[in-house]
């Protein structure tokens, strides 16, 4: 074997619950699971280069830097990152080609969230005692994130991955044919899926089994956000976790002593980008990128799509799932091969910008255990930048890398247009509900009589109210100058 192959070692995650330690020391504890997990405890002290995820519940300069000084490790390059899920699985397409490349033997990627104390804090009107980086402390390399909140989006009011993903949901329901009450049935039955592989991970946040009367139920701890989505739908960000996971060589596992059935094989990583403006996607329940990104994986590792074993599908929201499941070609209800070895956001947690550190890390066992290449994939934005990850128990004939986006862009977008003011006809929509379980704002995407797309809002209550229980689409509406629409 090329001692330069790179090797996934080990992985650690943490769920603080009681405790109150800070980000970086959280990202540093996950680090020392991840070596105690390789099953050499000195790997974690080896570590060249720290690449750290966008974190939002503290403000650091350079994370890396922090990590590797607490580590006692000899840190000579650190990365963070902007906001954007699909970093983590990024980083791992980065350290694999590094260390490919003879440009490093051993790399930390990790992220932390201690969302719940600052929180906490803050309601109690107080700051945490976290370190503070001070200006004179060099900048590490940066990288950024990914583009939301297009100007014809804020006009619309979809400000946010809460509203537009079920606008996606809406719009896979309509292309399917499927009633309101079946379609919300089997996203229930998804995530009810989902909710029993977190029970199976020792690492999830929530490992309860939720039925899916319970998921669609709205009640008052289960609101319904937007619709077709209750709160169990939804990512849940009030968790306080972190997970790491150490990419080595060859010739570092051997020197640092890890164990050659802990040793796991990137074996293909792969980028690309959809339409960044949501008005302009080719179409509202499918992504091209999925699409060219998850085929250029499994053609780069020398693999089919049977050969996967244990699969991780980024799952913000249902809507997500089920257009990766459908771009790549996994059935959604195939239960010899659920779409998650985490449990997904809603019931596993992983925060913010890091679940799929969490995954990757998961992944990793769960490679080892089956003894079947692996699949994860990370997504930004509104399924806007995507990020895979091919992992098997064997080298075959070593990382592969490259990036899909020119066969995703040869999709030709959506005319889009922006300021229109005239007759349209709903092409998707949502309802955004209050907290008193109020239908309160309609968002939609409609199409003009030229077949371009516009975004618009509604907030006529009768209107909005029907919108909630329309089941077609082709609704005729008038779209005004101010950006908003009046179902006819």
């Amino acid at each position: 074997m090329d001692p330069r192959t790179p090797v996934v070692a080990g992985g650690g995650q943490l769920n603080q619950r009681d405790a109150a330690l800070e980000p970086v020391d959280m990202i540093v504890e996950a680090a020392r699971r991840a070596a105690a997990d390789a099953g050499a405890p000195g790997l974690a002290e080896a570590v060249e280069s720290v690449r750290v995820v966008g974190m939002l519940s503290w403000r650091y300069r350079d994370p890396g830097r922090l990590v590797g000084e607490r580590l006692g490790a000899p840190v000579r390059h650190t990365v963070y990152t902007g906001n954007g899920g699909s970093h983590p699985q990024a980083l791992v397409n980065d350290a694999a080609e590094d260390i490919a490349a003879g440009r490093c033997d051993v790399v930390l990627v990790g992220g932390a969230e201690a969302w719940r104390t600052r929180m906490a804090l803050k309601a109690d009107g107080r700051r945490p005692q976290w370190t503070i980086q001070g200006d004179d402390v060099e900048e590490p390399e940066r990288r950024p994130e990914v583009p939301m909140r297009a100007p014809a989006e804020l006009r619309a009011g979809l400000d946010r991955p809460a509203f537009v993903y079920p606008l996606f949901e809406q719009a896979l329901r309509l292309n399917a044919g499927r009633s309101n009450a079946g379609h919300r049935a089997r996203i229930a039955g998804l995530w009810a899926r989902f909710s029993e592989s977190a029970v199976a991970n020792p690492a999830a946040w929530t490992r309860r089994a939720y039925t899916p009367e319970e998921i669609a139920e709205p009640t008052p701890d289960n609101r319904i956000i937007a619709w077709p989505y209750t709160k169990l739908m939804n990512s849940n960000n009030n968790v306080e976790q972190a997970a790491a996971v150490l990419v080595c060589s060859a010739r570092a596992a051997r020197r640092f002593g890890v164990p050659a059935d802990r040793w796991v094989f990137p074996r293909a990583g792969t980028e690309a980008a959809d339409t960044a403006a949501i008005a302009a996607r080719p179409r509202l329940d499918g992504s091209p990128a999925i699409r060219a990104a998850g085929r250029a994986a499994l053609r780069l590792a020398g693999l089919e799509l049977a050969d996967l074993g244990p699969v991780d599908l980024y799952s913000c929201f249902p809507s997500a799932v089920q257009v990766a499941a459908t771009e790549l070609g996994l059935p959604i209800d195939d239960p010899a091969r659920p779409l998650t070895v985490t449990g997904g956001l809603t019931f596993a947690g992983g925060p913010w910008n890091n679940y799929s550190t969490h995954a990757i890390a998961t992944m990793a066992d769960q490679v080892r255990r089956a003894q079947r290449p692996g699949l994860v994939t990370a997504n930004s934005g509104y399924l806007t930048r995507h990020s895979i990850g091919v992992y098997a128990p064997w080298p075959g004939d070593g990382f592969h890398r490259c990036s899909a986006t020119a066969q995703a862009d040869a999709q030709p977008p959506t005319p889009v247009a922006e300021g229109y003011a005239g007759p349209a006809e709903l092409e998707a929509w949502t309802v955004v509900f209050t907290r008193d379980g109020e239908a309160e704002t309609a968002m939609a995407a409609l199409r003009t009589p030229s077949g371009a797309r516009t975004l618009a809002r509604c907030v006529e209550p009768d209107a909005v109210t029907r919108l909630v229980h329309e089941e077609e689409t082709g609704v005729k509406a008038d779209v005004h100058e101010d950006g908003t629409f009046t179902p006819r």
